[in-house]
């Protein structure tokens, strides 16, 4: 009865992961492919413990099996009639709008019958992006609570290392497309499970929302739904994208609360020797530096190495710039008797001076990026004389891409804590 048991857990499994599944999803918000596969209709789980079901049990459980039938797949939902003829879907089409971050791959084109839908979902899947990160987080530092804005990063810091090394580590592909329609692209050379948008999109709303609930004074239920409409979207945003399977994303969620389960009640402890300990800039730089080299031992190159060592520069910085800041004695802390905060009255003039710091902001740390990028790489090419003529090859030598990720970005991660501040408060005093 066990044995039985499992196979049917493993048979729910393999559902959960079938690309057919995703399929559907994106069928219901109105994608399809401009050659389309036909879904079925129906993805039964009752089937008997055959030989059938444990066949396709060891087939969802090998990595090298799934790996070789999206290997195989034609491209985005390209397919066949039976007679060997293409099955055209007819309406207007578009490509997704950005190509693959390691192959370059355009895409191919897929049909919108849902555009409001499309819109949202694209919403959805930038919360979990490179550019969302860029103006969220330096916006909740420069304009809301600087004290939440450090922790926040640091558990995003923890879950995004520990998703993108569990992914490596399994090294299960993206759903195979035909049947899926890759929306997306740039993310389509990474492994698939956990969802690391998932992951993210669990974390951060739900970290937010226990971190400021008593220290700022709002409504239970609606801070709480607000997480929760965060999570749902980020997470159904990543199906409909055609980047993860229905597994995927509930195991991304599920890993990434067992995650704050124990990293939550450690920030206290963490953020202190952060602060005040005088070994606290050795081990800030070492420990994720030495981090970043295990992830980049785990597979071939692929860009979530350098999104690792990137995620882990930014944790650096931050925590280092947190550290300079308690030395100088410069954005401290509020004590007990300041809290809890209330929230402000929205104006005008509120906004104003919001967005005019964040656009200002932002605008610093571009720069800084582009030239520690313009100095970082052919340094790091030259070190090692690696040849610079081709970036993107170059790029995937380990002794270019960590040091330069980590650098850079750990620049950029001290800037948005330390130097952009530093910045703000002499042109308020001018």
């Amino acid at each position: 009865e066990s044995q039985l048991n499992m196979v049917r857990v493993m048979e729910y499994l393999r559902y959960l992961q079938d690309p057919h599944l995703v399929a559907r999803f994106q069928l219901i918000c109105g994608i399809r492919g401009t050659l389309s596969e036909p879904v079925p209709a129906d993805i039964s789980t009752s089937d008997s413990c055959s030989m059938g079901v444990q066949r396709r049990i060891a087939d969802v459980t090998d990595p090298r099996k799934l790996k070789h039938d999206m290997e195989d797949a034609p491209p985005n939902g390209a397919a066949l009639s039976p007679g060997g003829e293409s099955v055209a879907v007819r309406g207007s089409t578009l490509k997704p709008l950005r190509r693959n971050s390691l192959t370059g791959e355009a895409g191919q084109e897929f049909v919108i019958e849902n555009r409001f839908l499309f819109y949202l979902f694209t919403f959805g899947t930038e919360l979990g992006n490179e550019l969302f990160y860029i103006i969220f987080f330096p916006f909740i530092m420069w304009n809301v609570d600087a004290f939440v804005s450090r922790r926040l990063i640091m558990v995003w810091v923890w879950v995004m290392y520990v998703g993108q090394c569990t992914k490596d580590v399994i090294g299960w592909p993206r759903p195979a497309s035909p049947p899926v329609v890759k929306v997306e692209m740039f993310y389509n050379s990474e492994y698939s499970m956990p969802s690391t948008h998932a992951m993210s999109g669990t974390a951060i709303p739900f970290s937010l929302f226990f971190m400021t609930h008593g220290r700022w004074e709002y409504p239970y239920t609606l801070g709480f739904s607000l997480a929760l409409c965060w999570c749902l979207l980020v997470c159904s945003s990543r199906i409909y994208m055609g980047m993860h399977s229905v597994l995927d994303v509930i195991a991304g969620i599920l890993y990434s609360i067992l995650i704050l389960f124990f990293f939550l009640p450690a920030l206290d402890m963490i953020d202190s020797f952060n602060l005040s300990s005088r070994y606290a800039p050795l081990v800030i730089v070492s420990i994720p530096l030495a981090l970043a080299l295990f992830s980049f031992t785990l597979d071939t190159w692929s860009t979530s190495r350098g999104d690792t060592a990137q995620i882990l520069g930014v944790g650096a910085g931050v925590a280092l710039a947190s550290h300079v800041n308690q030395l100088l004695g410069l954005m401290p802390d509020l004590t007990a008797d300041q809290l809890p905060l209330m929230v402000p009255t929205v104006s005008g003039g509120l906004v104003c001076s919001a967005i005019l710091r964040l656009v200002l902001g932002v605008i610093v740390l571009v720069a800084i990026r582009a030239l520690m990028k313009a100095i970082t790489i052919p340094l790091v090419c030259w070190l090692f004389r690696v040849p610079s003529s081709d970036l993107r090859k170059a790029r995937q030598h380990v002794e270019v891409e960590l040091p330069y990720r980590y650098i850079v970005y750990g620049t950029m991660g001290f800037s948005v804590l330390f130097l952009v501040p530093l910045l703000f408060a002499y042109v308020e005093n001018a």
